[in-house]
Formats: structure tokens, C-alpha cells, sequence
């Protein structure tokens, strides 16, 4: 950014009115409409849409949408129109209006990442909202104007003329993309395209959600919630490797937390923190911000050896959230957090050792060994049960128990969009990468048969039976799959399309299948070694600070996996 105060504009350039200057590393690329999924009869033209056109609205214009509608009266019914631009995307609406009719007439804009949403009224049992974002509102507009509407999250734009016997004519609608412009380094192809397509719509879901901060959702949750913030940065790593946005919205969750309060409301989301730091550090390495943590970190720590119990068991306090669907669930919250916390235990030492900590370093070994000794009952909750097992708290055949009886039966059923990163990694443990392969198929493959382009806050595989797809609008007697459903926070319509916890499978597939994991800060030795499961071959692509490594595996005659690794000569592999 130029510091020269003359690029400054004149009027803002007293210190009382410009208090700082924020460069926007986002781009903006306008997108033409796909189809038009529908319209009312007072709508004619309207191919115009899905056409190329000038930049700005002008005078002379061939081709225009008209929206028409007749007078006011019982039977009134303003004409409207519903666009989908075929893929979900953060950004805005610019509508190019050439004439109006009167001269300034209303219209109604309504957003929706589902078609079916667009379609709705705010509130009501299916719970459409305004939260955080308004997606539904009513613009006064007049003659050769282009307004903007947004940003939100959609996939589908509703217009309506609301005046009684007015009209309009519209040039065009266009998207408008505003996103961080970014290289994806990172990638996946294998034998088997739908995991394919799912490593890249999961990093694309994530890097939605890639703004000033790392949001959870586009939408709604278009906030920093630090333990949602755990996925989204593991794919982050595999798909991006270094990006500011993370230690920006990291700061952020520290700086507004000073302790004894905890992120978020949510004593988990400060154990997520040091979680997140470690994998962090071990991708990128930078002592320098590592250090920047060390009072708050080993302040942090000593906080929760507090709450380490004398028979070994975490007794966090405060609010204690694990993921939705084990919200209602305090033993398996219980034995969820007895393996978040020992985990952190485990990262805590590793980065005081960093640190030069070695008191702090002690003292968190002493604790994991303790939280190691005590091992709750999951109660039958796959998420808890991978916690146990990834802490090493379940370990031989207790792990292999919790695997075959709790984690493995009824396939992907009950597991969640976030969590089932974590129930994807202890099937992987336990060289049971075969059965974490069908479970991505058939949990996050669903919602892409269903229309998805980008995964969501939470599913169900219960939710397909009788319900119709996303992208279409829904037909008499036929449930729908995004307003119908739902629980606790996110019940009907106030339901996230694009969530980006969501997002496990791409840093799953990559660690896994491609076998790649950071063994030494700033992925100076990276360890290689791939689970195939039932594929026949993988191949893909991994950033590091030293440049991109690339990895093909395939069997050969004999059973045998044969790898091609090529990887910057700084880097030591390991196998």
C-alpha cells in the first residue's frame, strides 16, 4: 500500500476523520446468472440475463428483461423472478436498471443458498432470518441506476416488483464474487472422481469462509468461532499453506479472551486454540508469532491444569459445547473433552519446549499422563469415541472396541459435519482407512447429490428419505431438505450451506491418502506415508514454506504401494 499522504484523498485526510487504513486483499469477478428457475407471468425477456453486456448501464440498450404488474386489487400478485447462479459464492447483487415506471418504483431482493429459501417469508416454521446478514429486503430504485445489494452467501436471488401497476426494465443481474484471491496449492486426484470432487468442494467451502478472518459461514455465523476454526485451518494447510487470515482471527479469539474468560463463551473453543496453534506452527514454523503467544499460552495451560481432576478427569467449566448433535449428551461431552484436553496437554508441552518454557512444558506432561488414566464411557458417541482414541486415552483394544462397536456401526450415520473430521482421523489410526473413505462418500457425497456446492453446518443421512434436492423448488409433498430440517441453533432456513468446520475430508484426504504430515516445525521433515485404502492410486500436492511437494502412490502386481515423492531438497522425507 502507497504511505505517500498525497494518495490519500483530500477529504479524509485529517487523523480525526481516517483513524486507519485496511488494505482489501479480496478480488471482485461478476458472474452472469445460469438458468431462471423461475418467474411469474408478468416477466418477459428475461434471457437477456444469462447474456453478456456492457459494464454500465447505458442508454441505447437491445435487450431488456421487462417485470410488469397489474393494478392493485384481491387478486394482486407482484411479478418476480428467481435466478440461480449455479454455485454458492460470498459476495453481492448488482442490478442494472434502465427504467422504472413510475420513476422510482420497489423492489424486493430476497437470497437463498437453497432455492427454496430464496422463495421464503422471514420467520414462520421453517425460520427464515436476517441473522447476521440481510439476505431479504425491499430497495427503493429509479431510473439508470446499478445497485448493490449484500454481501451475503447465496446461490439464488429472488427479485419482485412490488408497486401495484408499475413496471421495470432491467438490463442485467449479476453476481458479484468478492473473495481472497488465492493459489491452490494443495490438491488431490485419485481413481475415484467423487472424492475427488469432495477434496475440492471442501476447499472450496473453506476458502469462502477466507475473508478478513477465517468465518465460519457466509451467511450466518460470519463471525470467528476459534474451535470451528480447527478444520477449516487443517484444510487451510493442505490446500493453502500460509495464510494471515488465520493468525489475524487467532489474535483476534486471544485478545478479546483475556482469561479467566474463555473463546467464545466456550471452555473447549480455548483448549481448540492451542490445538490450532500447534498445527500451525508445524506447518509454517514462524518462532516469531509462536513466541508473540507465550504469556497468554502458558497462562492458558495453567488455567486448565486447574481443572484436571485427582482421578484424572477434565472438569472444564463454564458452557461445554463438543458439536450439535451430542449437545444434549453430558457424558459423551465429558469423554469428548477428556480427549480434546489431553491432546492439548500433549500440543502445550511440545510448543513450551519451543519456548524454552520447560517448567510449563513439565507441567503439561504431568497432566496428559493424568488425563491418560481415566477413560469415560463415550455412551455410544462416535465423535467422543475418536477423541479418546486420537488422545491415545483408547489405545490396543480398547481403541479397536470403541472402532467396531461405536464409531463403525450404522456407517456415517450420526456423525457430524465438524466432528466427523475427528472420526475420520481415528478410523485412519486404526488402519481402517477403507471404512473413512466410505464414510466420506457417503455422508459428504450425499449433500453433493443433493445440489450442494458447498458442505454444510450439519446433515443427516435421515434427512434424504422423502426430500428433494437443493437446487430445485420443492414439490407438492416432498420435504425439504433445507427448511425442513435442522436442530438447536440452526433449525430450518437459518441453516448454513457453507460451513466451513465442514471442510475435514480435504486435510483428511491429504494427510491420509496422500500421506503427508509435518513431523518437524515448518514442515522441515515431513513424514510420507499413504493408506490407499481401496483405491488404486492417489496423487496430489502439498505446500510447504520451501515450496510444493508432490507425492503420485500406486499399487503395483504385488499388493505393494510404490510411491513417486518429489519435494524441495530442504525437506528431509521420512517414510
Amino acid at each position: 500500500m502507497n504511505q505517500n499522504p498525497n494518495f490519500v484523498p483530500a477529504g479524509i485526510r485529517a487523523p480525526e476523520t481516517l483513524c486507519r487504513t485496511e488494505p482489501d486483499p479480496r478480488v471482485r469477478r461478476f458472474m452472469l446468472p445460469k438458468r431462471i428457475l423461475w418467474k411469474t407471468p408478468g416477466v418477459t425477456g428475461e434471457e437477456c440475463l444469462l447474456e453478456p453486456h456492457p459494464e454500465q448501464i447505458h442508454f441505447n440498450i437491445q435487450k431488456m428483461m421487462t417485470m410488469a404488474n397489474g393494478p392493485e386489487g384481491d387478486g394482486f400478485s407482484p411479478a418476480a423472478i428467481l435466478i440461480d447462479y449455479g454455485v454458492e459464492f460470498h459476495g453481492n447483487l448488482k442490478i442494472f436498471i434502465h427504467s422504472p415506471n413510475p420513476s422510482r418504483v420497489k423492489l424486493r431482493v430476497r437470497f437463498g443458498e437453497s432455492a427454496q429459501e430464496a422463495m421464503s417469508e422471514l420467520g414462520g416454521k421453517q425460520n427464515a432470518t436476517n441473522d447476521h446478514i440481510n439476505r431479504d429486503q425491499i430497495i427503493d430504485v429509479g431510473h439508470y441506476s446499478m445497485p448493490e445489494l449484500g454481501p451475503s452467501g447465496f446461490r439464488f436471488a429472488r427479485i419482485d416488483l412490488l408497486d401495484p401497476g408499475a413496471s421495470i426494465r432491467i438490463m442485467a443481474v449479476d453476481g458479484i464474487f468478492v473473495y481472497r484471491e488465492l493459489e491452490y496449492k494443495g490438491s488431490f486426484h485419485s481413481n475415484d472422481a467423487r472424492l475427488d470432487r469432495i477434496w475440492n468442494t471442501a476447499a472450496y467451502t473453506v476458502h469462502l469462509n477466507m475473508q478478513e478472518y477465517v468465518w465460519d459461514g457466509i451467511k450466518r455465523d460470519r463471525l470467528v468461532w476459534i474451535g470451528d476454526i480447527h478444520p477449516e485451518t487443517s484444510t487451510i494447510q493442505a490446500v493453502f499453506g500460509h495464510d494471515p487470515s488465520v493468525e489475524k482471527s487467532l489474535d483476534l479469539a486471544r485478545d478479546e479472551s483475556p482469561l479467566p474468560l474463555m473463546m467464545c463463551g466456550i471452555s473447549g473453543y480455548s483448549v481448540w486454540w492451542v490445538l490450532v496453534h500447534y498445527g500451525w506452527y508445524m506447518q509454517n514454523g514462524n518462532k516469531e508469532y509462536l513466541a508473540e503467544q507465550r504469556e497468554y499460552l502458558v497462562k492458558l495451560l495453567g488455567f486448565f491444569r486447574d481443572y484436571v481432576g485427582n482421578d484424572g478427569s477434565e472438569k472444564l467449566p463454564g458452557r461445554r459445547l463438543l458439536d450439535w448433535p451430542s449437545d444434549n449428551d453430558p457424558a459423551a461431552i465429558h469423554a469428548g473433552y477428556q480427549g480434546m484436553l489431553k491432546m492439548c496437554f500433549d500440543a502445550g508441552a511440545f510448543l513450551c519446549d519451543e519456548l524454552g518454557e520447560a517448567e510449563a512444558a513439565a507441567m503439561c506432561r504431568e497432566a496428559s499422563e493424568k488425563l491418560r488414566s481415566h477413560m469415560p464411557d463415550p455412551n455410544g458417541n462416535k465423535q467422543a469415541a475418536a477423541m479418546l482414541i486420537l488422545a491415545g486415552i483408547a489405545d490396543g483394544s480398547a481403541a479397536r472396541a470403541l472402532a467396531d462397536n461405536v464409531i463403525k456401526k450404522d456407517g456415517a450415520y450420526r456423525i457430524s459435519t465438524f466432528f466427523g473430521f475427528y472420526v475420520l482421523q481415528a478410523l485412519a489410526e486404526l488402519d481402517e482407512t477403507g471404512a473413512a473413505l466410505d464414510m466420506i462418500r457417503d455422508f459428504w457425497g450425499a449433500m453433493l447429490d443433493r445440489g450442494a456446492t458447498t458442505f454444510w453446518e450439519d446433515f443427516n443421512l435421515e434427512w434424504l428419505e422423502g426430500s428433494g434436492r437443493i437446487d430445485e423448488l420443492v414439490p407438492e409433498g416432498v420435504k425439504d431438505l433445507h427448511g425442513d430440517y435442522g436442530a438447536y441453533c440452526y433449525v430450518g432456513f437459518r441453516h448454513s450451506l457453507c460451513h466451513g468446520w465442514a471442510s475435514g475430508p480435504a486435510a483428511f484426504l491429504s494427510k491420509y491418502v496422500l500421506g503427508i504430515t509435518p513431523v518437524e516445525p515448518g514442515c522441515k521433515t515431513v513424514r510420507i506415508a499413504p493408506r490407499l485404502g481401496d483405491l488404486r492410486f492417489a496423487e496430489g500436492t502439498y505446500p510447504t514454506p520451501y515450496g510444493t511437494i508432490h507425492v503420485i502412490h500406486k499399487y503395483n502386481t504385488k499388493g505393494e504401494i510404490v510411491s513417486r515423492i518429489e519435494a524441495p531438497a530442504e525437506i528431509t522425507v521420512i517414510r
